[in-house]
């Protein structure tokens, strides 16, 4: 247990840098900055082995937050039994007043783990009242968020225009099931700004809302309805969009194909370029077809992978013509 880890590590970072660094408080056997293995980039982390533990000792308590290349490190021991490390055993994460609002422990065993949970969810530290919860992975926090949406309560309605009221949405909204709340967002006058919110008491009356009012005329406003997301859901959809079109160009693909669905039947190959051509390059187009009729779907193939990513957040939803569209990745056409 000679070995440290130091985490929040400035890109620009190296071997080198941190070899300086940790000698002084005693002699060094080796430092590894983990990088990645295609681009090796610095992942911000690395490992310092010391030859004697009293130094490691003497590193932890003296060296910890200190600043290199303008970035606070973080040290703590290292973890060596893999199986500690990826089952979560002993992890505790935490609400509080820092950078991003929020921070991991690891504690040696669990019944430590249980009892700062047991003592410390709901306190008060620095005025704020913090979560301190089992630490969760990535894949359960993914399963957890999926599993939120297939049941949601929470609509957001857009583009209906300056009109609208509270009173007004909940007239319209109310037919599909009691609503807990309802607020249309106004600006500093108290005028609308075209988009609002609906909580409904069960997922039944919220899902049949989106289903009969997606794409209908309000005072010849043809308005969005939809599941409502936290901003953390967003995030997770966006890096897994980013994570899944990563992969596709790794495989080789020349540029990043789009299934766009849900068209108006005026919606041509050449229109669907229009809309789309402002986001980069366009390799290809293609609305699908049956006897001179579209089949309400199509193709669009960017050149990069920013350009489509730019595309699928910014037009996702959206509507042309009549309708709103649908954006995903195409597996192949």
């Amino acid at each position: 247990m000679a070995s440290l880890y130091v985490g929040d590590l400035h890109a620009d970072v190296t071997e080198d840098l941190l070899f300086r660094k940790f000698s002084a408080a005693g002699p060094v056997l080796s430092i590894r900055i983990c990088r990645d293995q295609v681009t090796r980039r610095s992942l911000g982390y690395a490992y310092v082995n010391f030859l004697q533990l009293t130094d490691a000792q003497k590193a932890l308590d003296t060296m910890n937050f200190d600043i290199i290349k303008g970035k606070s490190i973080r040290l703590m021991w290292s973890q060596r039994d893999a199986y500690l490390r990826r089952s979560g055993i002993g992890n505790v994460m935490s609400d509080d007043q820092g950078s991003k609002g929020y921070a991991f422990v690891h504690f040696q065993n669990q019944s430590a783990a249980d009892r700062a949970i047991e003592e410390m969810n709901g306190k008060l530290l620095k005025s704020c009242k913090v979560f301190v919860g089992r630490f969760k992975n990535r894949k359960d926090r993914e399963a957890e968020l999926r599993s939120k949406a297939s049941e949601f309560t929470n609509i957001y309605i857009k583009n209906f225009g300056g009109d609208m009221d509270d009173e007004r949405l909940k007239d319209v909204f109310s037919k599909y099931g009691k609503t807990l709340s309802v607020k249309v967002m106004t600006d500093s006058r108290g005028k609308s700004k075209g988009f609002g919110f609906v909580s409904f008491d069960s997922h039944e009356a919220a899902k049949k809302a989106v289903e009969e009012m997606n794409g209908r005329d309000i005072n010849g406003q043809l308005i969005f309805v939809g599941r409502a997301q936290k901003k953390v859901e967003r995030q997770a959809e966006l890096k897994q969009m980013f994570e899944q079109l990563k992969r596709e160009r790794i495989r080789g693909y020349q540029g990043v194909k789009l299934y766009v669905k849900n068209l108006d039947d005026t919606i041509d190959d050449e229109k669907l370029r229009n809309q789309f051509s402002s986001f980069g390059s366009i390799i290809r187009v293609k609305v699908m077809q049956q006897e001179g009729q579209s089949k309400g779907f199509g193709f669009i193939c960017f050149s990069s992978l920013e350009d489509a990513t730019k595309a699928m957040i910014e037009m996702n939803g959206r509507f042309l013509g009549s309708k709103p569209i649908s954006i995903a990745l195409a597996q192949s056409y």
